[in-house]
């Protein structure tokens, strides 16, 4: 598994077969690890075909990929060769895999394929791109273009209750969601999903776990709650609950940092609070039970900005730009 992370023979000889069979004019690449290695953007080069590549992560630059440590940002192996995550084994605090998961960034920066092997690459947002951008990814290959979802306009119903949609996990906030429920008098909030941090929650005043959703009714519970809740304490890239939440027309109250404090704009699509602060979130849970139809503006301008810029079709035509824009280069050396 090791060696078919830096450089899978059995990807090359796979892809090969299949882009013999069906000619694509572009390779779009989401995830390569760990099997099916950065050797793919080779064999992509070798028949001289674009390649577009999603940084859904901070992995080509941080082990871990959230650039989180012990519960906080960590920006150590930014721009830096990551040998710090390997010593830490900040991947699954495993040292053995963290070392392999350095080496093959490493490797493969010394090696020119992040540089020379894929045509464009698609950040989320404008934060993320800067990121990537420091972290030594050329910038002019790097374009934004947001996540999206193909929701209709929602059904007017009767707001209420907060709402938690995610993985139970630390890196979004969970601690603090307990310890700002412990401090809200009033208001109810729903909790949508599993993970490792379940036990978090538990006994947390006026919270109703609902466990795993259908998508379908996680939209019937976001066109139904007053609020989202988004504590993460993390880089989070964009996360999709919070697109399905405005195109929703359902405010948000997230953290202040990274990206989400670029896509929620303060007073006008949601809250903002200081990021880790339970007290924080706890204020501003308390300012939208007391201003119901602030809340109720902010869910319309939300569903605005969905409309403007998160519908399938806008993202259709900014993908199409990219493909367009990556197979032109491509031409013009080959």
């Amino acid at each position: 598994m090791a060696s078919q992370t830096f450089w899978s023979r059995q990807t090359i000889k796979d892809f090969t077969a299949l882009a013999s069979a069906f000619q694509p004019d572009i390779v779009h690449v989401h995830n390569t690890f760990p099997l099916i290695s950065p050797s793919v953007y080779w064999a992509s080069a070798q028949l001289k075909l674009p390649v577009v590549q999603t940084l859904h992560n901070f992995r080509l630059h941080c082990p871990q990929a959230m650039y989180l440590r012990e519960g906080s940002v960590c920006e150590d192996c930014l721009g830096k060769v990551p040998w710090r995550g390997a010593l830490r084994g900040c991947y699954r605090d495993s040292k053995v895999q963290s070392a392999v998961l350095a080496g093959m960034v490493t490797v493969h920066r010394a090696l020119g394929t992040w540089q020379n092997k894929i045509t464009r690459y698609i950040a989320l947002n404008e934060f993320c791109k800067n990121k990537f951008v420091e972290g030594g990814l050329p910038a002019e290959r790097i374009v934004v273009k947001p996540n999206f979802v193909d929701f209709a306009t929602p059904l007017e119903r009767q707001r209420e209750g907060f709402l938690f949609v995610g993985r139970l996990s630390t890196e979004k906030g969970l601690d603090v969601l307990a310890a700002a429920l412990r401090k809200v008098a009033a208001g109810t909030v729903k909790v949508a999903g599993t993970g490792p941090e379940e036990r978090l929650l538990t006994n947390a005043p006026g919270l109703t776990a609902m466990g795993s959703l259908s998508m379908d009714r996680v939209r019937h519970e976001m066109s139904s709650a007053m609020a989202l809740l988004l504590p993460s304490i993390w880089y989070e890239n964009f996360p999709r609950t919070l697109v399905e939440a405005f195109a929703c027309g359902l405010p948000v109250i997230a953290s202040r940092i990274g990206a989400l404090a670029e896509l929620v704009t303060h007073g006008k699509t949601g809250l903002l609070f200081e990021t880790g602060n339970a007290d924080g979130l706890a204020e501003m849970m308390r300012w939208a039970l007391d201003n119901p139809e602030a809340m109720r503006t902010m869910g319309r301008n939300a569903r605005t900005q969905y409309e403007a810029e998160f519908t399938a079709e806008i993202n259709y035509q900014q993908l199409m730009k990219i493909y367009e824009s990556a197979i032109a280069e491509i031409k013009a050396v080959a």
